[in-house]
C-alpha cells in the first residue's frame, strides 16, 4: 500500500461470450492495458477502429515504474487527449546534472530553444498516467476487460483466435488484428514460442521512492562515486507527490531480496540525505539492465509492441517513450489496412521502422551501461579521467554518458519517406518528426502540433493566405483524404481551408521555410516528403510511396 496513492479496483464484468452470446469477430484486440496498450487503444478509437482491450489484472501497476515522459511522448498524449493532465499533475524538468565525487562536472539543458509547449520531460509514476489513460479510454468508447487473462493464442492466417480465462470460466474470441502489449515477459509472446535477442548486464539497481520535503530543483541528478555511495552510482528525480525516486547501483553480487528490505535501504538513504532530513519509503524494486529485441515485431496478424517487443536499460527513459512511440507508427498503418485503404505490407513497414528504433535505443543503452558500470579496471579509470576532465574541457563532457536521454526516431532510410530532391537548411527531414512552434489561429495562440496529426496533411507555407496556389491544392483529391494546411507569414485566412499564422517567425527558422514550400505530413505527425514548389503529382506520388500504394 502506498502512502501517496489509493490504486483504483476495475470492476469485473461477465463477458457475454460465457452466456452463450455468438462471439463477434473484433478488428482489433490488444492485450495488455498498460501505458503503451491503452495508447495504443486510445489511437485506434480515434481512428475509428472498434477494440477491446484484454487484462489479466483489475488496478494500474504496482509501483512508480516508469516515471519519465519525454516531449516526443507528450505530444503524442497531447494527441490523444491526455497531454495537459499528465503535465498538470507531474513535474517538468529541462535540466540534468553530472556529479563526479562531490563536484559538478557537466549539465545539459533538454528544451535549449524557446517556444516550444512541452518541456523536454515530465516526471510521473506510471500509476497515474495508466488511470489517466483507462479514463480516456472510456471516453472513447474502448471496452476493457479488466481480470481476463489470454491462455492460449493462434494465428490461422486469417485472424488470430485467443482462449480467454476470466473468474467465471473461459472463452474464445476472435480478431482480424492482434496488438501484443503484455510487457518484458510477454506470456504470449512465450506461447507463440517467439525470443527476444541482445544482453543482460551483470549488474543490479536499487529503486527507492521515498517521500520527502526538500528544496532541491526539479532536475536530474547523476552522481558517479559519491561520497555516500562509494564506488557506484546514484541517480535522484522527483516526481508527483513530493516523491523522489532514487537510483543506488548495488553491484552483480547483491542479493534482490536482501537488498530491499527496509533494514537495508534507510542507511543507504541517510547516508545521502543525511540524518536530519525525514523522509517514509513508498516503493522499493531492485532491476537488471536489459537492452534486447525482437528480431521483427509483426508476426502474421500479430504485431508486438513495447516491452513485449524489446526491452532497454531505464538511464535514458527510452521504455515507455519507446512504447508509446510504437503505438504512434503502429494505429494509423492499421486503420488504413482496416479500411482497405492500404495492403497488408504497410504494416511490415510498421516492424521496419521501429526496429530501426528499437535498434537506436539499444545502441545508446548499452552504451549507457557500459560507461556507468565499466566491466573492467581500464574501463573504469577511463570513465574516472573523462569525468575528471570534463569539469574542465568541452571535448570531454561529449564522452560523458550517464544515460543518452530519448529523442524520437528518423525514418529517413524508410521506404515510405521520399527523398529530398530540394535543398533545405533544416533538420524537419523526410522520415522525421514535426518541430513543434507557436502560431496563431483566428487570431487566436495556438500550437503548430495541436494543429496536425491524425491524417495525412499537406503544409504549404505562403507569406499571405490569397497566394495559396487553389487550383492545385484542389488536384490533391485522392483516395486517402490529404488536408491542405497554410502556415503564413501575415495574418489572414481564407474561406474553406485552416490557416495558421507564423507569428513569431518560428516556423519559418525551424522549417527552412519559402513561400511556396510544402511538406507532406504523416498522420503520426512524420514528415513523408517535402518541396520547394507544390506539384500534384508529386505529392499523389508521396502519398501513394508513404501508404505502401505505389
Amino acid at each position: 500500500m502506498l502512502k501517496t496513492y489509493k490504486y483504483p479496483k476495475y470492476e469485473y464484468r461477465r463477458p457475454p461470450e460465457l452466456d452463450g452470446a455468438a462471439s463477434t469477430r473484433r478488428p482489433v484486440v490488444v492485450v495488455g492495458a498498460g501505458p503503451v496498450g491503452l495508447s495504443a487503444a486510445t489511437d485506434l478509437a480515434q481512428h475509428g477502429v472498434p477494440v477491446i482491450v484484454l487484462d489479466d489484472d483489475d488496478t494500474v501497476s504496482i509501483g512508480s515504474r516508469g516515471v519519465c515522459y519525454a516531449k516526443r511522448t507528450l505530444e503524442i498524449l497531447d494527441r490523444l487527449g491526455i497531454g495537459e493532465a499528465v503535465c498538470g499533475k507531474g513535474v517538468s524538468w529541462d535540466v540534468g546534472r553530472t556529479f563526479f565525487r562531490d563536484r559538478e562536472v557537466y549539465s545539459f539543458n533538454l528544451r535549449p530553444q524557446p517556444d516550444h509547449k512541452r518541456p523536454g520531460m515530465i516526471n510521473l509514476q506510471q500509476y497515474y498516467l495508466e488511470e489517466m489513460l483507462v479514463e480516456r479510454c472510456g471516453r472513447a468508447g474502448v471496452e476493457i476487460r479488466w481480470k481476463n487473462k489470454v491462455v492460449g493464442v493462434r494465428d490461422d492466417g486469417g485472424g488470430v483466435r485467443l482462449e480467454v480465462e476470466t473468474p467465471d470460466g473461459r472463452y474464445a474470441v476472435d480478431c482480424d488484428w492482434l496488438v501484443v502489449a503484455d510487457g518484458a515477459r510477454s506470456p504470449l509472446r512465450r506461447m507463440m514460442g517467439l525470443d527476444v535477442e541482445g544482453k543482460v548486464f551483470t549488474d543490479r539497481f536499487l529503486i527507492a521512492d521515498v517521500v520527502m520535503q526538500a528544496d532541491f530543483p526539479a532536475e536530474r541528478w547523476f552522481w558517479f562515486d559519491p561520497p555516500f555511495h562509494r564506488n557506484q552510482s546514484v541517480l535522484l528525480h522527483k516526481q508527483a507527490d513530493n516523491v523522489w525516486r532514487i537510483d543506488f547501483q548495488l553491484g552483480w553480487d547483491a542479493d534482490p531480496e536482501e537488498e530491499k528490505k527496509p533494514e537495508r535501504v534507510v542507511p543507504r538513504i541517510e547516508a545521502m540525505l543525511g540524518e536530519a532530513r525525514p523522509f517514509e519509503l513508498e516503493w522499493v524494486s531492485v532491476y537488471t539492465f536489459q537492452c534486447r529485441r525482437m528480431q521483427k515485431f509483426r508476426h502474421g496478424h500479430c504485431l508486438f509492441v513495447g516491452d513485449a517487443a524489446h526491452q532497454v536499460s531505464p538511464f535514458g527513459a527510452r521504455g515507455a517513450n519507446s512504447g508509446v512511440q510504437d503505438t504512434d507508427n503502429l494505429a494509423w498503418k492499421l486503420a488504413l489496412v482496416l479500411a482497405g485503404q492500404a495492403p497488408e505490407r504497410l504494416l511490415d513497414s510498421y516492424s521496419d521502422e521501429r526496429t530501426f528504433a528499437a535498434d537506436e535505443n539499444i545502441l545508446n543503452s548499452t552504451r549507457s551501461t557500459d560507461f556507468i558500470t565499466p566491466k573492467s579496471t581500464v574501463s573504469r579509470t577511463f570513465r574516472n579521467a573523462v569525468l575528471q576532465l570534463a569539469g574542465h574541457h568541452a571535448f570531454a563532457r561529449r564522452l560523458v554518458n550517464s544515460g543518452r536521454l530519448s529523442v524520437p526516431s528518423v525514418y529517413g532510410a524508410s521506404p515510405l519517406s521520399t527523398p529530398d530532391e530540394d535543398l533545405f537548411k533544416s533538420d524537419v527531414v523526410p522520415g522525421a518528426p514535426l518541430e513543434d512552434a507557436p502560431v496563431e489561429r483566428d487570431g487566436a495562440a495556438a500550437w503548430l502540433l495541436d494543429q496536425l496529426g491524425g491524417r495525412f496533411q499537406l503544409l504549404l507555407y505562403v507569406e499571405r493566405a490569397a497566394d495559396a496556389d487553389m487550383g492545385a491544392l484542389a488536384e490533391l483529391k485522392t483516395a486517402i483524404p490529404v488536408e491542405p494546411v497554410l502556415v503564413t507569414a501575415v495574418p489572414g485566412g481564407r474561406p474553406g481551408i485552416r490557416a495558421l499564422h507564423d507569428a513569431r517567425g518560428r516556423f519559418l527558422e525551424r522549417y527552412d521555410a519559402l513561400p511556396g514550400s510544402a511538406w507532406l505530413l504523416r498522420p503520426d505527425q512524420h514528415v513523408a516528403a517535402r518541396w520547394r514548389r507544390l506539384e500534384p503529382a508529386a505529392v499523389r506520388a508521396a502519398l501513394a510511396r508513404a501508404t505502401c500504394n505505389a
